[in-house]
């Protein structure tokens, strides 16, 4: 997939519709819409989390940016996906889909960070680190575009690929077990005390 961009601004979209990858405009609070902006919101969240992971010190930031920026660009693949109607009987490799190795290569991420991390006996609060912060951050943005997923699937179920929704689940629980690695292994995780301000 080539992307050419010598215009920024077109003017096309001041009727509140934009243009699909299929040429199709759509208004821009369509459901697919919401989904792949979603998204993007996403990946500038994960792009902040990265850069505090490269300026950080500590052993575990080098492995944590090394997981984490691959994502950015699956995340691109994510969007161009959902932004790309399936057509019915549509060949394989007709366009742009995330793949279920992209989602299992988060899976052996999340294996990997979990083994050292002690089982939780609390719900974590989005705290700690900064780094453990943005990434907490990019996890809920991630659970958002993944119900925008699911409600985009639930109204268009035979034009959306129901990997994207499996991609965005396991990303999420690849991002809280990043979080918690970020804080020093779990160690200064911020935990929650129900009613400890009743």
């Amino acid at each position: 997939m080539s992307v050419r961009l010598s215009k920024i601004y077109t003017k096309t979209g001041d009727d509140g519709t934009t243009g699909l990858v299929s040429g199709a405009r759509v208004r821009k609070d369509s459901a697919r819409v919401a989904a792949y902006g979603d998204v993007d919101e996403l990946n500038s969240c994960l792009g902040l989390a990265l850069i505090e992971a490269a300026r950080n010190t500590t052993p575990y930031s080098a492995r944590l940016h090394s997981i984490l920026a691959p994502v950015q660009h699956d995340l691109f693949d994510l969007g161009a996906d959902l932004a790309t109607p399936m057509p019915p009987g549509e060949a394989p490799s007709a366009a742009l889909r995330v793949v279920p190795s992209q989602t299992e290569r988060l899976e052996h991420a999340i294996d990997e960070l979990n083994t050292h991390l002690k089982p939780l006996n609390s719900f974590v609060l989005p705290g700690g680190t900064p780094l453990a912060a943005h990434l907490h951050m990019a996890r809920t943005v991630a659970r958002r575009a993944e119900r925008a997923a699911v409600t985009l699937h639930a109204l268009e179920p035979t034009q959306t690929s129901p990997e994207t929704i499996r991609f965005l689940n396991r990303l999420s629980d690849l991002l809280f077990v990043a979080a918690r690695v970020a804080n020093h292994g779990g160690s200064t995780d911020v935990l929650w005390k129900p009613g400890a301000n009743r």
